[in-house]
């Protein structure tokens, strides 16, 4: 075949790829059914949705169903929506759409099952068109079905009672296990809490969205506890770059002294507080990306607690390149550098809530237990031989009971179990109960007897400068 072009002729001609194999590879994309979901409820909101029930049957077969009481489509529109494919990325949308690629319908849902089918209605007309798979990969050509057992479909009912909207139905569900379903369920439900999370909670001049799971309206949850008092917000920032403007506003969660347990474990999210620090990327208020710094800082135990939102427009998507999930961004080489600064100053900031109780062991003002003593360049966490309990308990011991002591204390210094400490101060640091060790009752026991000794006063003055009695100073004003 010739084809006459700029360049002039050519020879070319056409070769159309494997349809069998080229489902195959549509499957493997790589969606988990959270993120496949969430590709279908962006499709809801640009539809201007405000309620979307989710619901799964797991008898006889697994399907799953997604109704939305938005636009819906006529039939021509319901077969360009079935298209592979159907726009083209270099488009400028509308602001509130959320998609780009057109893909996201038909790869989210084949990447799950084996059958879609897709019910809309508009103008009180109900058009339908389904992908079989399994039909498909047998004709090996893409053929668009128009089912006519629609009616029974999980939600169809609802769709029917609705002025407009659009159901979509998942059979054939290959990639999930029924007795794993009930875990599924749960973490897309805190996924779209997440994500969702502003459309939850309801937009400037917008109707808050409402997702129903199996009949369970889902609760925003917002990741930065804005309602806390101890919560830190510093200033935000706008960036223009590309012709856009993107919003920076950082955060620092609240120390866990100041939370409750419950509360703490929440806004640690499913991955904990170390991989839940750094940024939280939203295109048009749905998180796209979140608990990653891009590779331009380490995830440290002292910045656990920072969170940065950054705010995109729509037409930015190839600037911090926006994968078809959704689930994958990466900011451009000229973002970074303005990034990098933020993250310099917030992390700082963020470090304060740990490094200033760090400090308190070299506090000078207090005679501590334990001091940090420089060892070539290293250091080591010792006994402070130099607190007065320490110094009188050694002058009462004879040679051989104080080289045990001694002997034994080095072994406590040696074998502090520092790993398993920052290990539970990070998982459970609620549960630590150090206090516990040394009761009230056992601290005014000692405080009667060193009175009873006739302590001189610069003893009791050096005594009330230890970290017990400290607190403690009242016990000796009452003469006990």
């Amino acid at each position: 075949m010739h084809l006459t072009s700029e360049r002039g002729a050519v020879n070319a001609e056409i070769i159309n790829p494997s349809v069998k194999n080229f489902i195959a590879s549509l499957r493997d994309i790589g969606y988990s059914f959270e993120v496949a979901v969430s590709d279908l409820i962006d499709n809801s909101i640009t539809a201007e949705a405000t309620e979307i029930k989710i619901h799964t049957v797991s008898n006889p077969q697994l399907t799953f169903s997604l109704l939305d009481n938005g636009t819906g489509m006529t039939e021509s529109e319901l077969v360009e929506a079935m298209r592979l494919a159907s726009k083209d990325p270099r488009n400028k949308r509308a602001k509130n759409d959320l998609g780009r690629f057109g893909l996201g319908l038909k790869t989210a849902s084949f990447s799950q099952g084996r059958k879609l089918t897709v019910v809309s209605k508009k103008q009180g007309i109900v058009s339908v068109r389904q992908w079989d798979l399994d039909y498909v990969y047998e004709k090996d050509e893409w053929y668009l079905i128009t089912p006519v057992d629609y009616e029974k479909l999980p939600l169809a009912a609802d769709l029917f009672l609705l002025k407009q909207g659009t159901l979509i139905c998942w059979q054939n569900i290959d990639r999930i296990n029924n007795d794993a379903l009930s875990g599924i369920i749960e973490r897309l439900r805190k996924h779209l809490s997440l994500v969702f999370h502003r459309y939850l909670e309801g937009l400037e001049m917008q109707k808050s969205l409402k997702i129903i799971i199996n009949d369970n309206p889902l609760i925003p949850f917002n990741p930065f506890n804005l309602n806390h008092p101890a919560t830190q917000q510093t200033a935000s920032e706008k960036i223009k770059i590309f012709g856009s403007t993107i919003t920076i506003q950082p955060y620092i969660l609240p120390h866990h002294s100041k939370l409750s347990q419950q509360e703490y474990e929440l806004y640690a999210t499913e991955e904990g507080y170390i991989k839940s620090q750094g940024f939280y990327l939203y295109r048009q208020n749905r998180i796209l990306i979140y608990g990653t710094w891009w590779g331009m800082h380490r995830a440290l135990d002292a910045h656990k607690l920072v969170r940065i939102k950054i705010d995109i427009p729509n037409d930015m998507d190839t600037h911090w390149g926006i994968d078809i999930k959704k689930s994958i961004a990466r900011p451009a080489e000229e973002i970074k550098n303005d990034l990098k600064r933020i993250i310099k100053q917030v992390t700082e900031r963020g470090s304060k809530p740990f490094t200033g109780r760090g400090r308190k062991i070299e506090d000078k003002s207090i005679v501590q237990f334990w001091e940090v003593r420089p060892l070539n360049n290293d250091f080591r966490f010792a006994i402070n031989e130099q607190h007065p309990l320490f110094q009188d308990l050694t002058k009462s011991l004879s040679e051989d009971t104080l080289e045990k002591l001694l002997f034994y204390l080095k072994g406590v210094q040696a074998y502090l179990p520092l790993e398993a400490i920052q290990f539970n101060l990070q998982k459970n640091p609620h549960l630590i109960n150090q206090n516990s060790a040394l009761t009230e009752m056992e601290i005014i026991e000692v405080a009667k007897k060193l009175l009873s000794a006739g302590l001189s006063e610069e003893y009791i003055r050096n005594l009330l400068k230890t970290e017990i009695f400290s607190s403690h100073k009242h016990l000796f004003q009452n003469g006990y």
